[in-house]
């Protein structure tokens, strides 16, 4: 899975698996394992959202001072 897409997926999937289905297993409970994927897909997002914050942050560029006397 990459990036936002993949974790929406995870939290959407997990979403259905959670409050949209009543299926049952007799040795996976299938509300867990919604709500697990859920919050790994928002841990997915929080980490990729701080990964690209500091992506962006860029280096400070020098100012030039164009008044300088030119003698």
């Amino acid at each position: 899975m990459r990036g936002i897409g993949g974790c929406i997926a995870l939290i959407l999937v997990g979403a259905i698996i959670t409050f949209a289905s009543d299926w049952r297993m007799e040795s996976v409970n299938l509300d867990v394992v919604g709500l697990l994927m859920m919050g790994v897909g928002a841990l997915g997002l929080a980490v990729y959202a701080s990964v690209l914050r500091r992506r962006r942050v860029s280096a400070a560029l020098p100012v030039v001072d164009g008044t300088r006397d030119r003698t």
